[in-house]
């Protein structure tokens, strides 16, 4: 199961209790391994677009950007930083407000996308955005909804 570092807290609350269980669900669900440390780091716009621009070539804030460290886990020991996820809390708080619901819950679903992410899931195409869907759903479900 993962373990994570929240790197320059958000200014919303958050339960610890909450991302341990989406962690837990996650690791129950997806058969693939996470000995090791996810970064969660939330930055402004600026810092968030000019990581999206140097990363991926695009000159515009997103909400999340999800990174690998490494693309051989077999050298890492158990317990190391191996990803990072890098959330814009200015859009997590826009889109909060867009879907009508808190920015603790758009931070969750945030989070959730992310992991998958992580973990090599995608939505480039409809057949892996319905695979991905899938598992959000799930996961969302197993945490919030029982």
């Amino acid at each position: 199961m993962f373990s994570y570092s929240i790197i320059n807290p958000p200014s919303f609350n958050y339960s610890k209790k909450t991302i341990d269980s989406i962690f837990e669900k996650v690791s129950n669900i997806i058969q693939k391994p996470q000995n090791w440390i996810l970064n969660i780091v939330f930055l402004d716009l600026d810092g968030i677009k000019n990581l999206n621009k140097t990363y991926r070539g695009i000159d515009k804030a997103t909400d999340v950007l999800s990174f690998h460290y490494y693309d051989d886990f077999s050298i890492l020991k158990d317990g190391e930083p191996a990803w990072e996820v890098v959330i814009c809390e200015d859009k997590l708080k826009s889109q909060a407000l867009d879907y009508n619901h808190s920015e603790e819950k758009e931070f969750y679903r945030l989070l959730i996308h992310s992991i998958l992410h992580i973990l090599w899931y995608d939505h480039e195409y409809d057949k892996d955005y319905e695979i991905m869907q899938s598992f959000e759903d799930i996961i969302w479900s197993e945490v919030f909804e029982k």
